[in-house]
Order: C-alpha cells, then sequence, then structure tokens
C-alpha cells in the first residue's frame, strides 16, 4: 500500500547541476563567496529530510483537525506550528529574502527545497510563503523606520505577514474596492476600516503578531485601481523596540469551510470596527492627482505569488504522481492485451496506465524546468552584473508570470485527476492521499486571480508590451533554439513538431489580430484560455525538449548499464511523449480559434437557466 509523502530530488540537482548555468548566479558578488555547485546535494537533501520527517507528518492533521475558528480566534494544529517554527529554524523561512543575510539562498536553489516542503503539507506552505511576499514589500518599498519595526521578526519567523485585498463585494475587480484610509495627525500613520476576505492565515495560533499588507483607498484619493495605497497594518501596534503592543482592533470574524487546505486557516476580517485600527503608508501618500502607489505595490506582491502558486500546485501533482507511479508498481491487475492467457501484471504494465504517468511525468518535468528557470532568471535579474542580461531575464520573467499561474495550476490539477483514476475506487476514499491533494490543489486555479485573468493578461499586456517585441523576441528565442537544434537526428521528428507547433501559434496570433482588426473584442476573451494553454504547450514543449538533449549525451556517455540509465531515458521518453502528443493540440486550438464559432456568445442568457 502507499500512501504520503514520496518525492525525490533528482530531477532538481539536474535542473541546477546539468542543465542551467548555475555559475551565472553563483558567480556574482551577492554569492561568490557564500555558495558553490557543491553545495546543492547537501541543501536538497536537508530540505527534502525536513520535509518527510517534520512537514509530511503534519499533512493529515491539517486535513482532519483543520484550522478551527472560536470566538474570534484561529486554533491550528499543534504539528503544524511545530513544524512552521522547524523551517525557519532551519533557515528555510522568510530570511532567505533578506537582502542583507549573507547565508540567503540563491531563489533557484530556494525554490527547489520549498517544493519539497509545499509538496509535503500544501495547506502549511502559505503560512511562510506569504509573509516572505510581506517581507519583500516592506523591504522595496517600505522607509528605514518600518524596515527597522517589522522586519527583523518577519524574517524570523516571529511575526508572519498576509495579503488584504479582496472584499465581500468584488473579488478581482480591485478599482472598486471600500476600504478606507484617514489620515492622522501622526506622519504617516492612518486609521484603516474596512472588510476583507480570503485572507490567508489572517488570523492564527502560531506568531506573536500578524502583519496585514491592506489596499485601501485614502480618503479624497482618484477612484479606481490608480487612487489605491498599500498600509502595513498590524495585529498588535509594536513598540519602538520592535515588540507586540497593544491590540490594533483588527477582527476575524469567521473563517471559510473549504473543499481543501482545510489546516490553512482562510479568513474575513474586520479593520477598525471599534474606529481604532491604524496602519503605516507603505510608500508616498496620493500625489496631487489622487493617484497613489498601492496597484503598482500589490500587483509586485501578488506577481510573485502567482509563480509560488503555480509552483506549489506541481509539488502536489509531483506528490501524486510518485504515488501513483509506485501504486502502479505494487498493484497486481489483469492481464497483458498481448497475453490474455498469461500470468496477471502488476497494472505499470497496462497500455493506458503507462500513458496516464506518461501525461503526469511530461507535464510535471516541464512545468517544474519552466518554473525553476524562471526563479534563475529572478536571480540574474536581482544580482547579475550584466545589465543587458539582467533586463532581458525581467522581461522573460514578466512574460512567463501569467504561464506558470495558470497552465501550471490546470495542467496540475489534471495530473492529479489522472493520479486518481490510476488508483481506481482507492483513488476516490482517504486512504489514499490522492482525493485529498485532488481536493487540495483545486484553489490553485483560483488563487492571486483566477487562470482567466491570466489568459487576458498574456494576450492583453504581454503579447504587446514594448509594441509586441518582448513576446516577438521570445518566440524568436523559440525559433533560435529550433534552428540550432533541427539537425539532431535523435530528435528530428520532435523539432519538426515543435517548428510546426510554433507556426500554428503565430498564426493563432494574426487570427486574433484580425477579429480585433474587426472590432470583434469579445474573441479575445473567447480564447483567451485556449491561448494561454497554448503558449504553455509551446514553452513547456521547448524545455523538455532542451532538457532531452542533455539527457541524450548522458545516456551516450554512460550506457545504458548505468544506475542513472532510467532517470535520462525518463526525460528523453517524457519530451517524445510531450511533443507528440501535446504539442499538436496546438494546431487544433488554431482550427478553432480561424473558425470564430460564437455559439456562446449568441446564445440567449436564459438557455443557461432553464
Amino acid at each position: 500500500m502507499v500512501s504520503g509523502f514520496i518525492y525525490s530530488t533528482r530531477d532538481h540537482i539536474f535542473l541546477l547541476k546539468e542543465w542551467l548555468d548555475l555559475s551565472k548566479v553563483l558567480g556574482t558578488d551577492r554569492f561568490r563567496n557564500t555558495y558553490s555547485i557543491d553545495d546543492i546535494d547537501a541543501i536538497l537533501n536537508n530540505a527534502f529530510r525536513i520535509a518527510q520527517e517534520v512537514i509530511a507528518p503534519t499533512n493529515k492533521d491539517g486535513d482532519k483537525i483543520q484550522a478551527q475558528f472560536e470566538n474570534g480566534k484561529v486554533k491550528v494544529p499543534d504539528s503544524m506550528k511545530k513544524a512552521y517554527h522547524f523551517i525557519q529554524s532551519s533557515g528555510l523561512g522568510p530570511s532567505n529574502k533578506n537582502r542583507d543575510d549573507e547565508s540567503a539562498l540563491p531563489l533557484c536553489i530556494l525554490g527547489c527545497a520549498w517544493e519539497y516542503l509545499a509538496a509535503a503539507n500544501p495547506a502549511l506552505a502559505p503560512y511562510f510563503v506569504l509573509s516572505t511576499g510581506a517581507c519583500n514589500l516592506i523591504q522595496t518599498f517600505g522607509d528605514e523606520k518600518l524596515k527597522n519595526l517589522f522586519l527583523p521578526k518577519m524574517f524570523s519567523g516571529q511575526w508572519s505577514g498576509t495579503m488584504a485585498v479582496t472584499e465581500p463585494g468584488g473579488s478581482s475587480d480591485l478599482g472598486d474596492l471600500l476600504t478606507k484610509a484617514y489620515p492622522t495627525d501622526e506622519p504617516g500613520v492612518y486609521k484603516v476600516k474596512g472588510t476583507k476576505c480570503f485572507i490567508t492565515g489572517a488570523e492564527q495560533d502560531i506568531t506573536e503578531n500578524i502583519v496585514h499588507l491592506v489596499l485601501a483607498r485614502v480618503e479624497g484619493s482618484a477612484p479606481g485601481l490608480k487612487g489605491l495605497s498599500v498600509f502595513v497594518v498590524p495585529k498588535y501596534w509594536p513598540t519602538e523596540d520592535g515588540e507586540a503592543g497593544v491590540f490594533n482592533d483588527i477582527n476575524c470574524i469567521g473563517i471559510e469551510d473549504k473543499m481543501g487546505m482545510k489546516g490553512s486557516a482562510t479568513c474575513m476580517i474586520n479593520f477598525g470596527e471599534d474606529n481604532n485600527c491604524r496602519g503605516y503608508l507603505l510608500g508616498e501618500p496620493p500625489d496631487e492627482n489622487g493617484k497613489g502607489q498601492g496597484s503598482y505595490q500589490m500587483f509586485k506582491l501578488m506577481n510573485e505569488e502567482r509563480l509560488n502558486t503555480g509552483h506549489g500546485a506541481v509539488a502536489a501533482a509531483a506528490v501524486s504522481y510518485h504515488n501513483a507511479a509506485q501504486y502502479a508498481a505494487q498493484r497486481i491487475q489483469g492481464r497483458l492485451l498481448s497475453d490474455l492467457r498469461g500470468e496477471r501484471v502488476p497494472i505499470i504494465r497496462h497500455e493506458d496506465i503507462r500513458r496516464n504517468l506518461m501525461f503526469q511525468k511530461s507535464h510535471i518535468d516541464a512545468l517544474r524546468a519552466v518554473i525553476v528557470y524562471n526563479l534563475y532568471l529572478l536571480d540574474l535579474a536581482e544580482w547579475s552584473d550584466d545589465k543587458e542580461l539582467a533586463a532581458k531575464a525581467k522581461d522573460i520573467v514578466d512574460l512567463s508570470t501569467p504561464i506558470i499561474k495558470a497552465y501550471a495550476s490546470d495542467m496540475a490539477f489534471q495530473c492529479i485527476n489522472e493520479a486518481l483514476q490510476v488508483f481506481g475506487g482507492y483513488g476516490y476514499t482517504e486512504e489514499y492521499p490522492i482525493s485529498q491533494m485532488l481536493r487540495d490543489s483545486r484553489i490553485f486555479c483560483i488563487w492571486e486571480g483566477t487562470n482567466y485573468l491570466q489568459s487576458l493578461d498574456l494576450i492583453g499586456r504581454k503579447w504587446t508590451r514594448r509594441k509586441g517585441t518582448v513576446f516577438a523576441g521570445w518566440l524568436q528565442s523559440l525559433q533560435d533554439f529550433i534552428d540550432e537544434n533541427k539537425g539532431n537526428p535523435d530528435f528530428a521528428t520532435e523539432f519538426a513538431i515543435l517548428q510546426k507547433g510554433l507556426d500554428n501559434y503565430r498564426q493563432i496570433q494574426a487570427a486574433i489580430g484580425g477579429y480585433l482588426g474587426q472590432g470583434k473584442i469579445g474573441m479575445i476573451g473567447l480564447y483567451a484560455t485556449r491561448i494561454l494553454h497554448a503558449t504553455g504547450k509551446i514553452y513547456c514543449g521547448k524545455v523538455l525538449l532542451d532538457m532531452a538533449l542533455v539527457a541524450q549525451k548522458k545516456i551516450n556517455e554512460l550506457g545504458t548499464d548505468h544506475y542513472d540509465y532510467a532517470f535520462y531515458q525518463g526525460k528523453v521518453a517524457a519530451a517524445r511523449f510531450f511533443l507528440q502528443n501535446i504539442v499538436p493540440e496546438i494546431e487544433t486550438t488554431l482550427a478553432i480559434i480561424k473558425a470564430g464559432d460564437t455559439s456562446a456568445l449568441d446564445v440567449v442568457q436564459e438557455a443557461f437557466l432553464v
């Protein structure tokens, strides 16, 4: 019987040590005297052991005991609290975002370590991941007073952070937010009043204090998005020496009874019920036109969390895949179609099970690589002395964000669904971990802006950024990759498929441009999600082939008797499967878009309601 946390560090070691040129990161002034390539195995193995021995045992407590709400307070399972503090003491917490901490890990290495922690208990991860994002925002936009008051305790994990954006009356439409901020006699301090919902970790008994980054509108500022500001609003107002002081009129009025992630408290919070909630303005006050800095600041945080969301989804899918593969290798059922009179065999030998597992493996391998590459680019954008390289890295990160958030979370959920199918009826029970992973992972498609909004961002912003030159440059980099490698005899078929997929993608862009030229704006919304998926397919196909080139070279060097042959052969097989089974779907998407069916738009509304 297979259950619980089953994982491996092998793929991450491949990504960091064999696929990426990590010397470009480790050779920067930031990391040159701190870490080397020889440290990677130890760092990852340590994080894996923590995930396996400390975090994974808390997962069932989160799902069964859950976060409990009573009399305005939230109690988190004791095991999860202990695990949270262990993460902090092990050096894997928010301190890694401290630019002044010489021991902080590069993001591409930290992200691999965090993947194990998120996979071991998805409901625990938000408590420290969101704090990390809040720290980063205060460090980037806060003055020295705010940094000194909040960051030491937040970096250490003694205090946590949240992102308080959504309101009951409006979810993703941030321009209509009603939470208000009123200046006080103390410079930089405002009274905050309003209600926020769906705030992860906004009330819990893990940390001494909870620091909310609240999106609100200063009284009299401009309407819509441009009038918003961000406020640092702690549950307990800090004393001058940085300790948690008096209660700051922040009240939790309930937590959500959810489909999954039950150990993670999703809260509704009233700020200023007694008109005594104070917050520090982050950055500058609204200008003479009433324009605040809040939307820019909060979207910076949200984009960071979008990447974390996609990565968390892949972590959940990987746990499910490893469980399904091991179960399939042990479950004896049925006979081979080619030998119906023969012995019963493990189901991993049946054709459809192998297709199912390869669907999961190819997507997980590809998405993980895209994400780790993105973290690598973030490291370069932040620390490289090569300004041109840093600027290009930043452009690709910006372009990739909606793809990582939306395509990764959509496909991860589909992969977990496939993993459940491997288990048959047992997958539908709570005896195995897949049903919980399926429930837990569904939120990733919704968090940090629904995946439809990510699709609109891709087409409306990424396609057109700097008059379309950034996205065109990215597509050209895919073309250059094909041109450089299409003569490789091992993958001639796969490169031809990738070329056709890229050609079809360019035709998708042209078709959408044609609709816009006709004034058919609604066609963007109708096809946006499918276009984002097509973008994800072409990107994943590229990285899988890039990794397969490395893997095939290793096979040629090591031979089939080497202990690592199965790993490298799996990389090659994953690329072949994805290119020959998934990338061709782009052609179908193109045909659908060209056909321009508008039945979903033309049908009368009442038809949906009868």
